[in-house]
């Protein structure tokens, strides 16, 4: 489809013969531009989350620049607009929380300002899931440029980055494996750049989601932040969203149910985190497209993990960046995917996909040479969890994948870290530890809670990995034989509130099952008992929140912004 000048939406602002239209008009020569910069050229909106409290979107507001020197360009006249920044680690009590407020503006800042498409710039953890679904709501053409990864750093010959080894590193500390000073060296030389993650977390994964959805240039999902390749990048952005503008490339033509499979086979090739589990499926219903857990759990039985990258692996993200990045793997596993879909490009994955090489068998291993005969994600089921939870086999314990224990149960999350550090704490490695109000209503806003640590007193003695339960989300960067996103979660009354310390628990990872040995007279008799926990959010967002938030199984949106009726356009008065 060709849209004409005549036909933009911003035509309604600028294009107006009557008073208002003279107003709009006036009020941008107020600002030193000429009259024909908006009335003879689309108008492109950079929403941009950078944030000075942002490291990984430090770099954001010179890569506007290069955004708007591409809408230039092409033709375009850019408008950039800030929006909630996310920054992963500064934002308490957690960025989820607020990933459907980042999604409302997103959605507000286009439907309520004059624009014709738009470059969305993000990429810590929940600000690609909340722009696209902003942007899939409101429906102009819209082009998403990520932030990149940080740059690797070394340590002792080794090379280390974010996240995975923080975790590794602390418990280490914790146990005196690493001294004070090496713990304090450490601190400044992990993350040495701006940039998201540089392990397969949360953050590369929903980027590279984004891509294989469609909504992100070829590659660009992989292209380290301080690269100079990024900067040349985000000019294309500009430059592509003008063009996309004209051919009418609204995120309506580019998804579809296989787009979203292929980017479940993406996170799980990737060895991705387990929250895509509950991103993917709230921008499913942005879009009214099916997609269920039992969908994600099909796919990760079917495609295996075949990025060695952190946590599943040993290598980083600068690591797959030159081994041929995301076209390389999507190549790879390009029989698990649909390939007719369209992409910003305006032509089909298929020919994006066309010489594509991998460069690195050992970063981007071949099918038949997985980094690990476990899936990225399998999907639980059972009388703990019967909408369903999650775990990453991959970055698990084997031996820990079928498991029989004792529960050692925290009703909060300083209960259960205050008891980490008791030398005489009941528990040995085959406990399983279950930390309950922590999902979406009872956190609030389903913290990074579930990674639960280890108790010291079992790390003194070696011990790495345990089960552990909770309706919490992990960071990506973390590993372990964690189950997570219970539903429904205990605070509504989910069968999570009502197991008991001493209670044997059987994960079944192979059967896709978790249980609690407890009879249904006794679960009875508990819930008879139960009463949901006092909340003391009474204003704001938060209890806004947690009155409409949907639980994890169903993607945690809001049930008023799922997909539906659109809003109407702002009447210009």
């Amino acid at each position: 489809m060709t849209v004409k000048l005549a036909d933009l939406r911003s035509r309604r602002w600028y294009a107006d013969a009557g008073m208002r239209g003279f107003a709009h008009r006036q009020r941008m020569q107020q600002m030193g531009l000429r009259r024909e910069d908006v009335l003879e050229r689309p108008i492109v909106g950079i929403i941009n989350t950078w944030s000075d409290l942002s490291p990984c979107h430090a770099h954001l507001r010179e890569r506007a620049d290069a955004v708007k020197r591409g809408v230039l360009l092409a033709g375009g006249m850019p408008f950039e607009l800030p929006a909630l920044s996310l920054g992963e680690v500064m934002v308490k009590p957690t960025t989820m929380l607020y990933r459907n407020l980042l999604a409302m503006e997103c959605e507000e800042l286009l439907r309520s300002h004059p624009i014709d498409g738009v470059v969305l710039m993000g990429g810590c953890d929940k600000t690609t899931p909340g722009l696209l679904m902003g942007a899939i709501s409101m429906g102009i053409p819209a082009l998403y440029c990520p932030a990149g990864p940080m740059l690797n750093d070394r340590h002792r010959g080794r090379t280390v980055g974010a996240g995975t080894h923080t975790r590794m590193f602390w418990d280490d500390y914790q146990s005196g494996r690493v001294e004070a000073a090496e713990w304090v060296s450490l601190e400044s030389r992990m993350t040495r750049s701006p940039g998201t993650c540089n392990t397969m977390g949360t953050a590369s994964t929903m980027t590279a989601m984004a891509e294989a959805l469609g909504f992100v240039l070829p590659g660009a999902s992989s292209i380290p932040a301080m690269d100079a390749g990024h900067t040349r990048m985000a000019t294309r952005c500009g430059e592509r969203l003008v063009q996309m503008i004209w051919e009418d490339l609204t995120p309506q033509r580019l998804l579809s149910r296989g787009s979203f499979l292929n980017a479940v086979a993406v996170q799980m090739a990737l060895g991705g985190s387990t929250n895509a589990a509950v991103h993917i499926i709230a921008l499913a219903r942005r879009a009214g497209i099916p997609l269920t857990l039992q969908d994600l759990d099909d796919v990760g039985r079917r495609v295996p993990v075949i990025a060695n990258l952190f946590p599943s692996g040993t290598q980083l993200m600068e690591d797959f960046y030159y081994a041929g990045g995301l076209p390389a793997l999507m190549n790879r596993i390009r029989e698990h995917l649909s390939l007719d879909e369209l992409t910003v490009t305006g032509q089909a994955l298929r020919a994006q996909l066309e010489g594509a090489e991998v460069v690195d068998d050992e970063t981007i291993r071949p099918l038949n040479n997985p980094i690990s005969t476990q899936p990225a994600l399998a999907v639980l089921t059972g009388n703990l969890c019967p909408q369903g939870a999650v775990i990453k086999p991959s970055a698990a314990d084997p031996r820990l994948m079928q498991h029989r224990g004792p529960a050692l149960v925290f009703d909060s999350q300083p209960q259960m870290l205050a008891a980490m550090a008791d030398p005489d704490l009941p528990c040995t490695p085959d406990t399983v530890l279950i930390l309950r109000n922590a999902g979406p209503v009872g956190a609030p806003g389903m913290p990074e809670w579930g990674g639960l640590p280890i108790p010291k007193k079992l790390l003194n003695q070696g011990v790495r990995d345990m089960v552990r339960i909770s309706d919490a989300r992990m960071s990506g960067t973390h590993y372990g034989s964690c189950v997570l996103h219970v539903s429904p979660e205990s605070a509504v009354g989910g069968p999570l509130a009502l197991v008991q310390t001493g209670d044997m628990i059987e994960l079944d990872v192979a059967g896709r099952r978790l249980n609690m040995q407890v009879s249904d007279d006794e679960l009875a008799r508990r819930r008879s008992v139960w009463r949901a926990p006092v909340q003391p959010f009474t204003r704001g967002w938060t209890r806004l929140y947690q009155q409409h938030v949907t639980q994890a199984h169903e993607g945690c949106d809001l049930d008023f912004l799922e997909h539906g009726a659109p809003t109407p356009e702002p009447v210009i008065f």
